[in-house]
């Protein structure tokens, strides 16, 4: 989904192909599902959710709705139709599972055969986030098999093998990035030569387009829309490269890496009408670029003022906030002006982790696993509450949906009654009903 804006209502001005029907179709069934979090980063793909919560927080913090036991993996949990979805790994086999939202019922469990052993020792279980959308769920696992499966009943419906179709590369620590939907197609960061980003067809995973030759890196792609065409854009290896979403032309470079081979860039780029910022670590530091054409102005740029390792900063009303500093040398939180990169605030002591936006409220999720709840204000850092949210080691982001949020540690995917929820959701209609599957390798 792309933020609506004068220059996505521009769109109405543009003679359609059928792609571009269908992506500004997909556009408003996200907006009209705004209460869903279906994809990496949530509804809008920039960590923040307008799903509106309370600010009176009792002194547990969030009280337990339901858990359930879960595998390896640093994935994160999605919901979407009443579903909650978390891709997950058990002993020599890649899991999908589906859990009743509200309840925490199982849905249905899908399951694929794996080997995959990381090099890095820093686990062997999926780091990508999934994508739902158009009745599809669509995993990316570490070893690089691209897979859809029906959110139904889990039943798979296309898998390719990004290793051997275009030799793209798992890298140091396998293939991380989240699958980005955008209209009828998928792309993903693929860094094989002539595919660093691919497009695939929802219904089928036909390659649509494929383009570059840059290593993925482990960002994920968010889209842009600029003078009212949609752009896929990727963070990798070399810098933010978007794409053409009809056709896959590059459109727009600008070069942002670290210094070392041995690096990531992790964190997604943020897009608005105003400007692009980048983010990554490693003596690399952040940027806010004004796109001028097929690349960019430096507005300004900096290695002290918020270089987050992995985790995606947020913005709310102009300022950014995230963490400053490597994972393994105690960051900081941090409020940045936007416009400026002056910092105007920061915290000490919480560690890495993870931040989204709900509302005006900053969930902060360290990875000791405790949840800072701040205020999104620029002036000072206003703290609300804080509570033990899940267990430790935990680096994937919090998922917020129809006042419950979800956590997820090492073994367990904690669901939290937030303030102000009045009711258990329920399931949508046409979301599936609770049944039980293990798929093997066809449907």
């Amino acid at each position: 989904m792309w933020p609506l804006s004068g220059t996505g209502l521009r769109l109405r001005r543009f003679r359609f192909s059928r792609s571009r029907v269908a992506l500004l179709s997909f556009r408003l069934a996200f907006t009209l599902q705004a209460a869903d979090w279906p994809q990496f980063l949530g509804p809008a793909r920039d960590g923040s959710t307008a799903d509106p919560i309370g600010d009176s927080w009792p002194s547990n913090g969030a009280p337990t709705v339901w858990e359930a036991r879960v595998g390896e993996g640093f994935s994160s949990p999605i919901i979407a139709e009443g579903t909650a979805f978390l891709f997950h790994r058990r002993s020599d086999r890649e899991v999908i599972s589906a859990w009743v939202a509200g309840t925490g019922a199982e849905r249905w469990t899908a399951s694929f055969p794996t080997d995959y052993s990381d090099d890095q020792g820093s686990g062997d279980g999926p780091k990508s986030t999934p994508a739902v959308a158009n009745g599809r769920l669509f995993a990316l696992s570490p070893s690089g098999i691209l897979r859809a499966v029906s959110i139904r009943d889990g039943a798979l419906l296309w898998e390719v093998d990004l290793v051997r179709r275009f030799e793209g590369s798992r890298g140091f620590f396998g293939f991380a990035t989240s699958p980005l939907v955008m209209g009828d197609r998928v792309v993903v960061q693929v860094g094989g030569t002539g595919a660093s980003t691919v497009a695939f067809g929802v219904a089928d995973g036909k390659v649509l387009w494929k383009s570059g030759s840059d290593e993925a890196g482990y960002g994920s792609p968010v889209p842009w829309v600029v003078d009212g065409r949609p752009r896929a854009l990727a963070f990798n290896r070399s810098g933010a490269v978007a794409h053409d979403i009809e056709d896959g032309r590059e459109v727009f470079r600008f070069p942002w890496r670290s210094r070392m081979h041995a690096s990531v860039n992790a964190a997604a780029p943020r897009v608005d009408s105003g400007g692009l910022f980048l983010t990554a670590s490693y003596g690399t530091g952040a940027t806010w670029i004004r796109p001028e054409g097929a690349s960019g102005d430096v507005v300004w740029s900096g290695d002290d003022i918020l270089s987050a390792h992995f985790a995606t900063p947020v913005e709310s009303g102009g300022f950014l906030y995230g963490f400053h500093g490597r994972h393994e040398s105690n960051p900081v939180f941090r409020c940045v002006e936007r416009a400026t990169g002056k910092v105007r605030w920061t915290v000490e002591d919480v560690g890495s982790g993870s931040v989204i936006r709900v509302g005006s409220q900053l969930l902060v999720l360290s990875e000791s696993g405790e949840m800072r709840v701040l205020m999104a204000s620029a002036e000072r850092p206003v703290e609300r509450t804080r509570f033990q949210a899940c267990g430790t080691g935990t680096r994937m982001i919090p998922a917020v949906s129809e006042g419950l949020l979800w956590v997820r540690d090492r073994s367990r995917l904690t669901c939290r009654r937030l303030p102000g929820a009045t009711a258990t959701p329920s399931a949508k209609p046409g979301a599936s009903t609770p049944t039980s599957r293990a798929a093997g390798s066809g449907p």
